[in-house]
């Protein structure tokens, strides 16, 4: 019986160099690469078309995307390096009269604070008509285009990147899908 041992331990212990060499000679796992693109100053058409005003805090998300990370470090642009404009023609614009200002005060603050930095807010003069609002019934940020349409047409033209800010119902919580 000694002698079955000792071929067996030495198996073993074979084993566990082999293992122990392969992760000491393994490289540590890899991870994704960080880069920094240079971007320069942007021209982009965020174009807004919701089913429902209430989505419009998470259109936002898509100017917020767009804008802050070339404010911010590496990139520190200023606004003026930017132009930015967000097109507004879907039920969201029910968030810019002036009536509804109190309802919709949340996301009336975020779009003024990306005014206040050079994004222009346009909204679509026949959309205005639909819903029987004029540009008086509008914030003072807000400029009414004659057509949201033709605007796209005319800012794709001019060389603007359009951006859709497309917002889906969320059905997952980023816990349950991660």
């Amino acid at each position: 019986m000694p002698g079955l041992l000792f071929p067996r331990a030495l198996r073993f212990a074979w084993a566990a160099a082999l293992l122990l060499n392969l992760f000491a000679a393994a490289p540590a796992w890899a991870q994704a690469k960080v880069v920094q693109t240079p971007y320069k100053n942007p021209k982009a058409l965020v174009d807004i078309f919701l089913d429902d005003p209430a989505k419009l805090g998470a259109a936002l998300y898509w100017v917020r995307s767009l804008v802050n990370p070339l404010t911010e470090a590496p990139y520190s642009m200023f606004p003026e390096d930017m132009s930015i404009i967000v097109l507004m023609h879907g039920t969201e614009i029910v968030t810019l009269a002036k009536k509804n200002q109190e309802r919709y005060q949340e996301v009336l603050q975020r779009m003024r604070y990306y005014a206040d930095m050079g994004v222009k807010f346009k909204v679509c003069g026949l959309a205005l008509q639909d819903y029987g609002y004029s540009a008086a019934d509008m914030q003072d940020f807000v400029e009414v285009t004659p057509s949201a349409i033709t605007e796209l047409m005319h800012w794709q033209n001019q060389g603007y990147a359009l951006i859709p800010a497309v917002v889906l119902d969320k059905k997952f919580s980023i816990e349950q899908i991660r």
